[in-house]
């Protein structure tokens, strides 16, 4: 593997992370929605992610990872008595959607250093390719 892998390599890892992203900020940004039914109601979503190490021996390419699509969470929208509520149904219950604001932001800061840490060796091989270069003169 030359060091110019690392820059496909690094480079799917952060477009992966920036989809990681997008889906935390999406989340977080209908963490407070209401509604009057349980199966309309917002519901968080979550990447997922696969090596593309099989493909890569094959064709010759470098490794890394990639996005295989986006999963909605199977975790019910949490039911709540406020009979005074405006998105109140029939029995005075309204339905919040099931995202965990802690967990959420938890798994933002996860992405950002595994966004940072792909960066981080870019700029590493970046550095070391440089240095070979001024080898010769």
């Amino acid at each position: 593997m030359s060091l110019f892998n690392v820059f496909e390599i690094a480079g799917t890892s952060l477009t992966a992370q920036s989809v990681r992203l997008n889906t935390i900020a999406s989340n977080l940004a209908n963490a407070g929605v209401v509604g009057d039914n349980p199966d309309d109601i917002y519901r968080a979503r979550y990447p997922v992610f696969s090596t593309i190490m099989s493909e890569a021996r094959m064709s010759g390419a470098a490794a890394g990872v990639k996005v295989d699509g986006i999963v909605e969470s199977e975790v019910e929208a949490r039911k709540e008595y406020a009979p005074g509520h405006p998105m109140a149904d029939g029995e005075g219950y309204i339905y919040r959607s099931n995202i965990n604001t802690v967990e959420e932001m938890a798994n933002m800061i996860s992405a950002s250093r595994s966004y940072q840490s792909s960066v981080e060796a870019m700029n590493t091989t970046k550095q070391l390719i440089m240095r070979t270069l001024s080898m010769g003169s």
